[in-house]
């Protein structure tokens, strides 16, 4: 073809997957099923018959896909919001993913007659959840944060672990040394986290001190630092995975310019990586294939949905505060997206007994379990009776470099349900060297006087020096939070 009809082509490719966007966000469906029907309704069986049967390839894209799609979820994620569950999705994440692995590889050889090695590569590749379908289905549900935060971090960190698990049974065809294997795991892991941290808060502290000529220049340089700590983490034999997700986690939480622009930017590019990576899946898989392998792949889904993750739930939770409905919902809630996809091409590419089998039943799991789940996750929450706890939203507080003058000018957006509405200019009381400059309201600006009441809609100009802009920044949080009396509240706006 030449390349104006591959550029028609794509656009056109790309506009279908946003108007699938709306579709399955009204549906409650992850849109990885309208991304993947269009990848084969353009594929060797649909009517323009394009073929794409390089599995090397799709694995190279997949892999590149997810390291995006994570570098988003790391930059989108409010550290206030998962600190509190991290512990639990780190021991989820791996004590967890094992005893998924264990039972799913058990039932694999048991009821599906699988010899020992496709049948645990079937279990660890699907035991990860996946991020893009956690994130765009689970932040649309008034969940407990502790839980929320539980499922966040839990479909970032656990990618890292079964890979270095899927890519070891791929390489060898002998039974794994698990001592040998739980030790090179530590090590990735442990490695990948430092360096993913290390990476982001030197990017952050960076950041903060250059003033970068254009403010587009700034989501391009943490997209940047977060793909780069995966490449760097990987010639280190450590987890690139996990080091691109801590070290965007770490960039976005940090206060640096441009804040609510660099999380749009990256969002914009995750569900680019999403579209494309999720067409390429659907046109990589044979639909000829896929009916076959439907009794197999309900077997193994069922026993993962019922057995294999409430257990996994259950066990690795233990010791932590989370109540039987929260562990149920969580439960129900295990994702699988495009990651156990993207990992079922690696025993493709080394060549395993029954890896196109394997995919075909991944293919099969991942499109009627996320036709299950998706929808019903509404239900679940009611049926165990959960709840948000979430107090007001944080403001969306952007701040610009004002270097020569070695001040920032603060963008602030007073959200609706604010206790900044009705708050006068004076009953502020910033710190010393901050002023609210102008009042963008109802399309029209004005200078405001001490006495001047703010509401609800309402874009706040703030100069502040350099010096007193986190405590000008936590003081707005504070009395969006709680109000004119947030201090006597014990509110610091943190």
């Amino acid at each position: 073809m030449h390349l104006d009809i591959w550029l028609l082509l794509g656009a056109t490719l790309v506009l279908c997957a946003i108007i699938a966007v709306r579709l399955s966000h009204k549906a409650g469906l992850p849109t990885l099923l309208a991304y993947m029907g269009l990848g084969l309704l353009i594929g060797e069986s649909g009517p323009t018959h394009i073929q794409f049967d390089d599995v090397e390839l799709a694995e190279t894209l997949g892999l590149a896909a997810l390291v995006l799609i994570l570098a988003e979820g790391g930059v989108t994620t409010s550290w206030r919001h998962v600190r509190p569950s991290v512990p639990a999705a780190l021991v989820v994440s791996t004590i967890g993913t094992l005893i998924s692995i264990i039972v799913v590889g058990l039932a694999a050889m048991w009821l599906v007659g699988l010899d020992w090695r496709p049948a645990f590569l079937l279990a660890a590749v699907l035991a990860p959840t996946d991020a893009a379908a956690v994130f765009s289905v689970l932040r649309r549900l008034p969940l407990p944060s502790r839980l929320s935060g539980l499922l966040e971090a839990e479909s970032g960190f656990n990618d890292a672990p079964v890979v270095i698990i899927v890519v070891t049974l791929s390489a060898h065809s002998g039974v794994p040394n698990l001592t040998e294997l739980l030790g090179v795991m530590l090590y990735e892991l442990i490695a990948g986290g430092i360096i993913g941290f290390a990476i982001g808060w030197l990017g952050a502290q960076g950041l903060r001190r250059i003033a970068l000529p254009a403010s587009g220049l700034y989501p391009i340089a943490v997209l940047s630092l977060s793909v780069g700590s995966y490449g760097a983490a990987s010639l280190l034999h450590s987890s690139g995975f996990l080091a691109v997700y801590v070290s965007a986690l770490v960039l976005g939480n940090a206060r640096l310019p441009h804040r609510p622009a660099t999380r749009g930017f990256a969002e914009g590019v995750g569900w680019l990586a999403q579209i494309g990576l999720f067409v390429m899946l659907g046109l990589l898989a044979s639909p000829s294939e896929l009916p076959a392998q439907i009794v197999p792949a309900l077997v193994v889904g069922f026993v993962l949905l019922l057995i294999a993750r409430p257990v996994s739930i259950v066990v690795s939770t233990i010791g932590f505060k989370l109540s039987w409905g929260e562990k149920m919902f969580a439960s129900w809630a295990g994702l699988r997206g495009a990651v156990p996809i993207v990992l079922a091409t690696i025993p493709m590419v080394e060549h395993v007994e029954s890896a196109d089998r394997l995919f075909a039943i991944v293919f099969n799991i991942v499109v009627v379990f996320t036709l299950l789940q998706g929808p019903t996750l509404p239900l679940a929450a009611r049926l165990c009776r959960l709840k948000s706890d979430e107090q007001t939203r944080e403001l969306d507080v952007e701040a610009a470099p004002l270097e020569e003058l070695h001040a920032d000018l603060l963008e602030v957006r007073i959200p609706l349900d604010s206790m900044l509405n009705g708050v006068e200019i004076f009953e502020l009381r910033l710190p010393h060297g901050a002023s609210v400059t102008l009042i963008v309201r109802n399309g029209s600006s004005f200078v405001p006087e001490p006495t001047t009441p703010l509401q609800a809609g309402d874009t706040l100009l703030v100069v502040t020096t350099a010096s007193v802009r986190e405590a000008t920044e936590r003081r707005l949080r504070a009395v969006s939070r709680k109000g004119r009396l947030a201090g006597w509240f014990g509110e610091t706006g943190a």
